[in-house]
């Protein structure tokens, strides 16, 4: 028997080995999709990551495009898949390129939430209340740099979802002219109790009319989730600046918490940097008519 098993692992050597040598050669290289630094943060205190994807062409232009600030940014969290988003405009050229800067959050609970005051959201000791820092650490050291090293145009993104999603609802709400786009998906406004949402008339009452662009949507979260953004809607609806140009999309009937994100972003990139698309002209080919037949060569 042990000679029988032998002989059959020897025969199962040289046919594996015949098979692998008829295998044509391969090399393999790495696949980079951008670069990734270590920026060293006096605001933050320490190292913090920032991850940057530029349009393919971007070396042999000399045009400046726009950027997409992504919160929650980090390689292990959503930057590469926003950043394929932006890839995707070099090849079907839906709405405009993009530079992709994607900005980590280490404490997302403590980096992307305002202060409490609602008990029940309190701890001790704290471990929630600095957005405010991180805003500044995003204002003062991140957009320059970005600005410093990089051909940027004149508008500019902050994209985010969840607790990422209420920091930028925030930010547009308190600092509007950060950025002159804001993404905010399926945002944590139940935060404190909605006080975000709450403060919102007052907030939009303190806007100027400097043209800018906000896409809001939700997915089936419900609760008080909901009724933070349904507030917040209705703030617009009475106090958006007349260059306001806003967007709701509902998605609670489409779309979880955890689905919603990538296909969320991909509408807002073509409704706020949509491009316009050629129309088509004359038939369509043979193709796609049922039943047709190829033109004759002669």
């Amino acid at each position: 028997m042990l000679r029988f098993w032998l002989s059959l692992a020897m025969i199962l050597f040289f046919l594996s080995g015949g098979v692998w040598a008829a295998l044509p050669a391969a090399t393999s290289q790495p696949i980079v999709i951008g670069d990734s630094f270590t920026m060293q943060s006096a605001i933050m205190g320490g190292p913090r990551e920032i991850n940057i994807w530029v349009p393919p062409g971007y070396a042999e232009s000399e045009q400046a495009y726009p950027v997409l600030y992504v919160i929650d940014g980090g390689l292990q969290q959503d930057f590469q898949h926003i950043s394929g988003l932006a890839q995707l405009a070099t090849i079907n050229f839906n709405y405009a390129e993009l530079i992709v800067v994607g900005i980590g959050t280490q404490n997302r609970l403590m980096e992307l939430t305002f202060a409490p005051q609602d008990s029940r959201y309190t701890r001790n000791p704290p471990d929630s209340g600095g957005a405010a820092k991180f805003r500044q650490h995003i204002a003062e050291e991140v957009v320059p740099f970005i600005e410093r090293h990089y051909r940027t145009g004149n508008r500019s993104a902050l994209v985010g979802e969840s607790l990422a999603g209420l920091f930028t609802t925030e930010t547009f709400l308190r600092t509007p002219a950060l950025f002159t786009d804001y993404i905010a998906v399926s945002p944590s406004l139940w935060w404190d109790d909605k006080a975000l949402s709450k403060q919102a008339p007052e907030l939009l009452d303190r806007h100027d009319d400097t043209p800018r662009r906000l896409y809001l949507t939700m997915a089936d979260e419900g609760g008080t989730m909901q009724k933070g953004l349904d507030m917040i809607v209705e703030a617009l609806r009475v106090k958006a600046p007349e260059n306001l140009d806003w967007t709701y999309i509902d998605r609670s009937q489409t779309e979880t918490h955890a689905s919603i994100y990538h296909g969320a972003v991909l509408d807002a990139l073509s409704v706020l940097f949509g491009l316009p698309q050629p129309e088509h002209k004359g038939p369509d080919p043979w193709y796609l008519i049922e039943g047709g037949q190829p033109e004759s060569d002669q």
